[in-house]
């Protein structure tokens, strides 16, 4: 079957603010023609393919993201802009923002990479050590041969071992972590198992709003019903019980809710729950019959003063048999936040409370479908949880390291919260935990009436015209969700300190312009 050919001249895309901007109408009238005939002769068209992966959206990579990466490239071109680089505030990315890898860490992972290097005298001795560790646990003593499918054996008894030292002696048994690449794929594993149902029976899963674009996304290809619970702005993005209930009630008229999702500390609000908060929210799912699904990716990355990462799983503990022993409850880590940053390598785990044991061996079948999580991230994964110990070769330069990112981040966080809140029309909550401010930002009604005649959302109106003036990508609060009426943006708070000095200045000078234009 021959295919009609396009030719090269018909591939340019042409971008305005708006989006794709409209190239002549012949050629538009021509590609549509070209497309027609192209398409009856498929199998895979945008009309047979899978309904629900067109609901798929995820704004952290969106269209502002893609014009950003469009825009680098015209710079690079020599195309003429009022800023000489793009600054991407997007994504919890932090190597990409110039923080360095931990020492010991890279070192492991040389040394596992490539072992003929532990003969090398310049590599600490307790660096070679876990490197042996891990090699001696892999087929053929290679970082590139498949472990098994829950995750290599050694690596998950030192998780296990993690665990209960973060939680003060709460027993964890090796058999209920489960190591994967980064926590999102333990998060739509999780779903997996748990979605099922049609109609009024199909189940529902209640989310925060604002909310990480992953549940959304990982909802909407599972065909699952999206429950959303409001977090309170007026209360540094707390939980509320009160709209715990009320969103529960609503959604029980027409779906089965059965899983309730916490991101603590948070994203993209970077609050952090009170021990309180987190109490009330597991009396909550026992009273209702509630899976706990916990994602603690942030957990280190606690900044304002009186706040506390409190895992569920030891304040599920603490509360007693009642609880402990009947909730049901799976919380996530990865090696890609807190202080590692070490995003690319996709490391995490997750572990499983009160699972069911028929249920588990389902689980581990699933798992088994995909043969193994990546080998590098399940090494660096037990770095995290293996860490230098007081005594040995690399401790003090791995604490050094630790200490210095973890305090320039609380340095960052409370800098973007003073700066933002000196705008007018910019409301910024304390940035308490994680590594993002999500401000309020009043729009004008001139300016919002102009972003629905475009067929867009204000807030992306108002990051998109951010971007194309100053070089500066953030991510509308519209991607996130948020109570109706209210506009937002995200943004990390991981630039270097000079650079996100600027860019808070750029956004300062844009959003005062912005105001007036459309006043």
């Amino acid at each position: 079957m021959k295919l009609p050919q396009i030719s090269s001249h018909r591939r340019v895309a042409c971008v305005s603010l708006s989006g794709v901007s409209k190239p002549p109408r012949g050629l538009v009238q021509e590609k549509m023609t070209e497309n027609a005939v192209f398409s009856q002769n498929m199998v895979l068209t945008i009309d047979t393919m899978n309904p629900n992966v067109k609901k798929v959206e995820y704004a952290v990579r969106g269209p502002i993201v893609q014009r950003a990466v469009q825009i680098e490239k015209e710079l690079r071109e020599g195309v003429k802009k009022p800023f000489t680089e793009v600054i991407k505030a997007n994504i919890g990315d932090a190597h990409a923002m110039g923080q360095q890898p931990i020492t010991f860490f890279r070192q492991v992972l040389a040394l596992c990479s490539y072992p003929e290097l532990l003969k090398d005298n310049m590599f600490p001795e307790d660096a070679k050590s876990r490197a042996r560790r891990i090699l001696q646990a892999c087929g053929g003593s290679s970082l590139g041969a498949y472990s098994a499918s829950q995750g290599i054996d050694c690596v998950r008894q030192d998780v296990a071992r993690y665990i209960e030292r973060r939680d003060g002696g709460v027993p964890c048994d090796p058999d209920n972590v489960y190591l994967t690449s980064g926590a999102s794929d333990g998060i739509v594993t999780m779903l997996k198992l748990l979605v099922c149902g049609e109609g009024a029976s199909k189940t529902g899963v209640m989310i925060s709003i604002p909310q990480y674009p992953l549940y959304s996304a990982a909802l909407a290809e599972l065909g699952a019903v999206q429950v959303n619970y409001y977090l309170n702005e007026e209360k540094c993005w707390s939980m509320d019980l009160s709209e715990l209930e009320r969103s529960l009630a609503e959604a029980r008229k027409h779906c089965n809710p059965k899983v309730l999702c916490i991101i603590n500390p948070g994203n993209p609000t970077g609050q952090v729950q009170s021990r309180q908060c987190i109490e009330d929210v597991i009396r909550f799912a026992a009273k209702e019959h509630l899976f706990l699904m916990a994602d603690e990716v942030y957990q280190d990355n606690v900044y304002a003063e009186g706040c506390q990462f409190h895992s569920f799983k030891k304040v599920l503990f603490e509360l007693g048999p009642q609880y402990s022993n009947t909730v049901e409850l799976v919380s996530f880590h990865s090696t890609s936040k807190c202080y590692m940053g070490e995003c690319g390598f996709r490391g995490g785990y997750m572990e499983v409370i009160n699972m069911d044991p028929e249920v588990k061996a389902q689980l581990i079948k699933l798992v088994s479908v995909r043969l193994c999580p990546a080998v590098p991230g399940q090494a660096l994964m037990d770095m995290v949880v293996n860490s230098p110990q007081p005594g040995e070769p690399s401790y003090t330069t791995f604490m050094k390291e630790r200490t210095a990112i973890l305090s320039l981040l609380a340095e960052k966080a409370k800098l973007t919260e003073e700066i933002l809140n000196t705008v007018p029309g910019i409301t910024c909550n304390p940035v308490q935990g994680a590594m993002y401010s999500f401000p309020n930002i009043s729009l004008p009604q001139k300016a919002i009436k102009e972003a629905k005649a475009l067929g867009q959302a204000p807030d992306m109106f108002y990051c998109m015209k951010m971007l194309e003036e100053t070089g500066i990508c953030l991510v509308p609060g519209s991607g996130f969700g948020q109570k109706d009426g209210t506009y937002h943006f995200r943004m990390t708070i991981l630039p270097p300190t000079d650079k996100l000095k600027l860019l808070l200045a750029k956004v300062k000078e844009f959003h005062q312009k912005f105001t007036r234009q459309y006043s």
